[in-house]
């Protein structure tokens, strides 16, 4: 098959898939093709687009390829869907998941003496939605579930990798979060 058939394929599939494309994924469709081959090709077609200047783009996201809209162009999409409801995440649920991003793996515990408060029905609609899973038991008395986000979290979220998350020192309020959390930990253990 030659070359532009190859990309054309590719593309045909970028499209069809409502997750992020695994290059193993590609591999497994066109059977002689390498891993550094498919990367090129998405990078050629990610260069593509931006170049064109189109209202599509191809990005890296949890670990695959996607298409996906031209950022510049989410104000038209607002409006076009601004009566579609949206499954958002509650502030609950977004502190939730913050503090299970930035400290995993972490237990149950763990995440209730950070947050002050029972996470128990917030635990199981981040579940539900996919973002939070049990990554494996702590070695501590009665080796309690320790969760970690997934890969539904990346693609939530348009990160590549976990490193991509924001440094905390870069929130305005990090230091006092920090400083409240040096004195909690000083008080329980006095």
């Amino acid at each position: 098959m030659p070359e532009d058939n190859i990309k054309s394929v590719v593309e045909a599939l970028l499209f069809a898939s409502d997750k992020p494309l695994l290059i193993e994924q590609v591999k497994n469709a066109l059977d002689n093709l390498s891993p550094g081959d498919i990367r090129k090709i998405f990078e050629d077609l990610k260069a593509e687009y931006e170049n064109a200047n189109r209202g599509l783009r191809v990005i890296e996201i949890a670990g695959g390829f996607q298409m996906v809209t031209a950022s510049i162009f989410s104000g038209f999409i607002k409006k076009l869907y601004k009566d579609r409801n949206t499954d958002r995440l509650s502030r609950p649920a977004l502190e939730t998941l913050s503090i299970i991003a930035y400290k995993q793996p972490l237990t149950k515990l763990e995440i209730e003496s950070l947050r002050n408060v029972n996470v128990d029905g917030v635990m199981k609609s981040l579940q539900d939605k996919n973002l939070v899973r049990v990554v494996g038991r702590k070695n501590t008395p009665g080796r309690p579930k320790a969760y970690g986000t997934t890969r539904q979290f990346l693609e939530y979220f348009g990160l590549k990798a976990l490193d991509e998350l924001p440094k905390i020192e870069n929130f305005p309020h990090a230091q006092v979060l920090e400083e409240q959390n040096e004195v909690k930990q000083t008080t329980q253990t006095n």
